[in-house]
């Protein structure tokens, strides 16, 4: 499984309509734009697909919609995760895994548990899940850090947590981690600014929020530095990098749902508490693609 999680991974919006209810045909176009402009795996019903405003009805029908469009043409990542480890264990044990290759899991949000607390959530999860863990740590929306240590104790202790997607944005704890972990142990990039940097020291590739708008682009990008080209790879981040930090100045994902509503992909619609981007982000976004 780990093979499949190499290169780009896309983590997908919501396409919602004005009455806030889910775009499914949109949706559909979407995952296949995607596929055809060279992404590696879709990631559903994550951070970016505004998951705490869905309901567990929308999110299981959410997932069956792009498993059935990817017909397994690429891996199919289900984002499940939460504070209450009992929960959780409900879910993996009631929910419909078919055409899902793995789980990203997100760190418990909010109680802010101990290191040790996060080792035990983690590895419980791990013998009760029927599909692949990935770790899912981004401290600057959960409040907690899983840190290196623990991410390399669990890697070493559970066979079936097979990746780390870390979006700390600590470069040194990042290293640590591809310096020491298992061979067969993937990192992935979790911080699109900072995929290329990563990339040069070892990560096996992102899971991607910009993707959702330049598939193309950022797959292409991600493969050139796979490939040690980072020449080619950096003319693709640069062109990028305008877009990316303008992508996240007003919240995620309203950044990137701007993007693809100016691309005529979806209508740009979110739902409370998040809120469209103002007119001068907007006006920016329009400027870049101009230029």
């Amino acid at each position: 499984m780990t093979e499949r999680l190499k290169g780009t991974g896309v983590a997908l919006i919501t396409p919602f309509l004005p009455d806030g209810t889910i775009d499914f045909a949109c949706l559909e176009k979407l995952v296949e734009d995607l596929i055809s402009n060279g992404i590696n795996y879709l990631v559903t019903v994550c951070t970016t697909s505004e998951t705490p405003t869905l309901s567990e009805e929308e999110k299981d029908e959410i997932v069956r919609t792009v498993v059935r469009v990817n017909r397994g043409r690429v891996a199919v990542i289900r984002g499940l995760g939460g504070p209450d480890t009992r929960e959780l264990l409900t879910s993996l044990q009631t929910k419909d895994f078919t055409g899902v290759d793995a789980i990203l899991s997100v760190a418990p949000f909010y109680s802010r548990p101990s290191q040790e607390g996060l080792y035990q959530h983690y590895k419980t999860v791990a013998e009760h899940s029927p599909r692949p863990v990935i770790l899912y740590n981004v401290p600057g929306r959960t409040g907690c850090n899983i840190e290196a240590d623990t991410t390399l104790r669990l890697a070493n202790d559970c066979p079936n947590i097979i990746a780390v997607k870390e979006a700390s944005g600590v470069m040194n704890q990042i290293m640590r981690i591809i310096n020491h972990k298992p061979a067969d142990f993937s990192v992935i990039s979790g911080d699109d600014a900072l995929t290329l940097p990563l990339l040069a020291a070892g990560v096996d590739g992102v899971i991607s929020v910009v993707a959702n708008a330049f598939p193309k682009e950022v797959s292409t990008m991600v493969r050139l530095a796979r490939n040690n080209d980072f020449a080619e790879a950096r003319k693709i981040h640069l062109q990028l990098l305008d877009f990316t930090q303008a992508c996240f100045r007003e919240g995620s994902p309203a950044g990137v749902k701007a993007l693809l509503s100016l691309q005529g992909k979806i209508q740009n619609c979110l739902r409370l508490p998040q809120v469209p981007v103002s007119e001068s982000l907007m006006n920016t976004f329009r400027d870049l693609i101009q230029q």
